[in-house]
């Protein structure tokens, strides 16, 4: 049933997919997982989830890894972008909405400027974990299991908020099943029509503080698509002017609901895990000889990696083998992590490896997760300025190793928080309290999420940021 395949590194030296099997992963060490205290509660529900319909389906997943074939090949960009972790609690459709529309008014900005297609994928419909660094929590003295996503348990610090419930796998299923239904419809009913996001780009430019750096990009814009509908191209005769595709994305935390949703498809015979289009593996789970690798290794979805400034280059070629044997363009996008004080010493040495061994990757830049810091008023924060920083530098090193940037991943919403300062309204530490609404990571607002997608432009057309 498992089409053989053979694993180069010394690691998995004689290991076939015909070994495999979706609960493999089973056998291994395996961190940042929740105790439950039910057990059999547990197994219920993952027995029910394996019986439930796929929240995805194959051929979609194929459509992105030809997608992020081309990407590989520097034939395209990647924009990757979401909730850090989606709440059951804000679960509603203009939230899904907001960020659905800002995911596309970045895309329209960079495909404009970097003349190439954007491949749109969105932390939506599935994050619902979090790593988190501690086990446990503690507040007053009184110690409590870490809240790890509404997947897991609750955020309100109670003894019974915060034991892990296996019922909240199923809420989580239902809910990403209701977010996709939602996204598919926005993006073919009409609300991704060109005409209508660069009218919400040109709504931003109007009160932005920093106007005329971007206007003059978004009138281009406006042109192009004026030219277009006198000549006779609009949205009546030309699905891609009032359609788009969006493919949908997560952390694949917790293995035991990933199985559940791993099936075989009926027309290749090989396993898809059905909870998302792509899944990545965090800085935290990424060990060579551990269940989130074995796992990931045997699914034929597109699958991503966090890489830190910790990674060694023998570490990440064993790790690309592991998970990319067969070298297809497209398999893996490398996700880096490392931080504006770090990027510069670390990725030219892994770039350079992976450039020299001939591996096939799309290289991603998560500007976010190594900038976090604590503001003087207590919050934890990102600074605007650090995080296109370490995308300066990260489009820097590749130009200077012949290699592509081939994207970004961004944790962002399209509602008006105040999580991360900077930007052209010159968020302080003083803001932060205004709309500080995350319950995990800070996210880039809605202003500050286009800001950043006019700068990435200026790189794209020029070659700086």
């Amino acid at each position: 049933m498992y089409q053989k395949r053979f694993i180069k590194n010394d690691l998995f030296k004689g290991k076939t997919v015909s070994q495999w099997k979706p609960d493999s992963w089973r056998a291994k060490p395996i961190l940042q997982q929740p105790t439950y205290q039910d057990q059999q509660a547990l197994k219920d529900v993952e027995a029910n989830l394996a019986g439930y319909p796929p929240l995805v389906f194959a051929e979609e997943t194929r459509q992105l890894y030809k997608q992020l074939g081309d990407v590989c090949e520097g034939k395209g960009f990647l924009l990757q972008g979401g909730d850090c972790a989606e709440s059951f609690d804000e679960f509603n459709a203009p939230k899904i909405r907001d960020t659905f529309k800002v995911i596309l008014q970045m895309a329209i900005v960079l495909t404009f400027a970097g003349r190439c297609p954007v491949t749109k994928v969105a932390r939506m419909a599935g994050q619902y974990a979090k790593p988190r660094s501690s086990d446990f929590e503690t507040i007053n003295g009184i110690s409590l299991p870490s809240y790890r996503g509404d997947i897991v348990n609750g955020f309100e610090f109670t003894e019974a908020s915060r034991q892990p419930d296996p019922n909240r796998l199923v809420e989580a299923y239902h809910k990403s099943a209701a977010t996709l239904n939602l996204l598919r419809a926005f993006a073919q009913g009409g609300l991704a029509d060109l005409h209508q996001v660069n009218r919400w780009n040109m709504a931003f430019l109007e009160n932005n503080p920093l106007k005329e750096r971007y206007q003059d990009m978004s009138d281009r814009i406006q042109d192009t698509l004026s030219f277009m509908d006198v000549i006779g191209i609009n949205a009546q005769n030309n699905s891609s002017l009032h359609e788009t595709t969006l493919f949908t994305s997560h952390e694949a935390l917790l293995l035991n609901y990933e199985q559940a949703l791993t099936r075989i498809d009926t027309l290749t015979g090989k396993p898809y895990n059905c909870s998302a289009h792509m899944l990545w593996i965090g800085e935290r789970t990424r060990q060579l000889d551990h269940a989130h690798v074995e796992f990931f290794s045997g699914i034929n979805n597109p699958i991503g990696v966090k890489v830190g400034p910790s990674m060694q280059e023998d570490e990440l070629i064993r790790l690309i083998d592991a998970l990319n044997p067969n070298n297809t363009p497209g398999r893996l996008t490398l996700i880096t992590r490392m931080g504006a004080n770090n990027l510069g010493d670390n990725l030219p040495r892994l770039l350079r490896r992976v450039k020299a061994e001939g591996r096939n990757v799309v290289w991603s830049s998560d500007p976010m997760h190594g900038n976090t810091i604590t503001s003087s008023s207590g919050y934890k924060t990102r600074n605007f300025d650090s995080i296109l920083t370490e995308i300066r530098q990260f489009f820097d090193a590749h130009k200077a190793e012949g290699t592509h940037a081939g994207g970004i991943h961004l944790e962002m919403t399209g509602q008006h928080v105040t999580e991360c300062t900077g930007g052209a309204y010159q968020i302080s530490d003083a803001d932060l309290s205004q709309a500080y609404q995350t319950q995990c990571d800070p996210r880039l607002n809605a202003d500050q999420v286009l800001e950043m997608a006019f700068l990435v432009a200026d790189h794209l057309k020029t070659g700086k940021v």
